[in-house]
């Protein structure tokens, strides 16, 4: 079990989840191995359980009204997903794919909505993270709605590079498709590489091997509007 060992004040590997919390939904659970490029679930699904990721790497991401791809998160550490569909009683509002081979805990969802009752901590998580989702959201829209492509490009390499304050010059990204980037900007995967090739004939980006590598963040900055 992951929580072994750990105090119950303690937030379990980085996920924000106190280690009682983390034992009890784990205790609670069915461990679930996948394959790579298997899917949890799909959009539209009917949301019966809530998912606590262990091992592996899972690609959140649905499809919009209009038929683009948006990629919302890739879980790579222990955290929980999929409760949204449980707490709103809605259905699936994304796909969950293993982009590798992972290891998952499933919860039903009414047990889990009880070890919500019981563990004040884990509530007010659940809050931070449907916080966050809103925020993100609204986010994702003013962005579409008020800056072009090349500034919603710019916009997600400060991000991917640690933040708009934390961004430095000479920051390695990590590695992703040009199709991963399009995704997550709500642009096409072509005007998103027509978008990367133009920052690097200025200098503002380039490559190292399949990884771009920030050379002018204040460019960046000035293409994002801050």
């Amino acid at each position: 079990m992951m929580g072994g060992g750990r105090a119950d004040t303690d937030d379990h590997a980085g996920s924000g989840l106190p280690g009682a919390a983390m034992r009890d939904l784990e205790a609670a659970g069915t461990l679930h191995s996948y394959r790579a490029r298997t899917y949890l679930f799909h959009q539209g699904d009917p949301a019966h359980d809530v998912y606590l990721h262990r091992t592996g790497r899972i690609e959140i991401a649905s499809v919009s009204p209009n038929g683009h791809r948006i990629l919302h998160a890739v879980i790579e550490r222990p955290q929980l997903f999929g409760e949204l569909g449980v707490v709103g009683e809605i259905t699936r509002t994304a796909t969950a794919l293993a982009l590798e081979a992972s290891e998952v805990w499933s919860i039903a969802g009414d047990t889990f909505l009880e070890l919500l009752d019981a563990h004040p901590a884990l509530s007010r998580r659940m809050l931070a993270i449907l916080a966050r989702q809103l925020a993100a959201h609204e986010e994702f829209v003013e962005d579409v709605l008020f800056l072009d492509l090349k500034g919603r490009v710019a916009k997600r390499l400060i991000r991917l590079g640690g933040g708009p304050e934390a961004a430095e010059p000479g920051v390695t990204l990590p590695d992703m498709t040009h199709s991963d980037l399009a995704d997550q900007v709500g642009g096409s995967r072509e005007n998103v590489t027509r978008v990367l090739s133009e920052l690097k004939r200025r200098g503002i980006v380039s490559s190292e091997g399949r990884r771009l590598r920030l050379d002018d963040v204040d460019a960046l900055r000035r293409l994002a509007g801050r």
